[in-house]
């Protein structure tokens, strides 16, 4: 990713409604491991450089899709920029909002609405870009067509 060979694409849902259609989050990421074993990661000075790129897709009532992309790759960066932007991701359950994910729960969504869309790289051997995608599963397809 550092050097541009690959790309990653995400889908999300965002709690609440993003007012600019592009988003960049360049804040540096620290990763801190708890007695527990748990990995937290929060933004600080001292961390590791992280960039996101939020594309919004699609407004509704309380939430906002988003397209993501990903200019390195930390560990929980999406939800942790997500986050630090003031819209969560919905579903994220260590850095999220309880009292959305809780409605969304109601409406079905048993998981953090994530979705890994696309890949791409340069194929080792073609030499050509290779863009793999995922469509979006079941139930995330279904909280998208049942949300206002």
């Amino acid at each position: 990713m550092k050097q541009g060979e690959i790309k990653k694409s995400y889908t999300a849902l965002l709690a609440g409604r993003l007012e600019k259609k592009r988003y960049r989050i360049d804040q540096p990421l620290l990763k801190n491991n708890l007695r527990s074993g748990e990995r937290v990661v929060q933004v600080h000075e001292e961390g590791k450089d992280a960039v996101t790129v939020f594309h919004r897709k699609r407004l509704f009532a309380d939430a906002s899709l988003v397209d993501i992309e990903l200019l390195t790759g930390r560990t929980h960066q999406i939800r942790v920029h997500s986050a630090w932007l003031g819209h969560p991701v919905i579903g994220d359950r260590k850095y999220g909002d309880k009292h959305i994910n809780t409605i969304y729960k109601q409406r079905g969504l048993k998981r953090l609405f994530l979705h890994a869309s696309a890949l791409e790289f340069v194929s080792p051997a073609t030499k050509k870009m290779l863009k793999i995608e995922a469509p979006m599963d079941e139930e995330l397809q279904g909280i998208i067509d049942s949300t206002s």
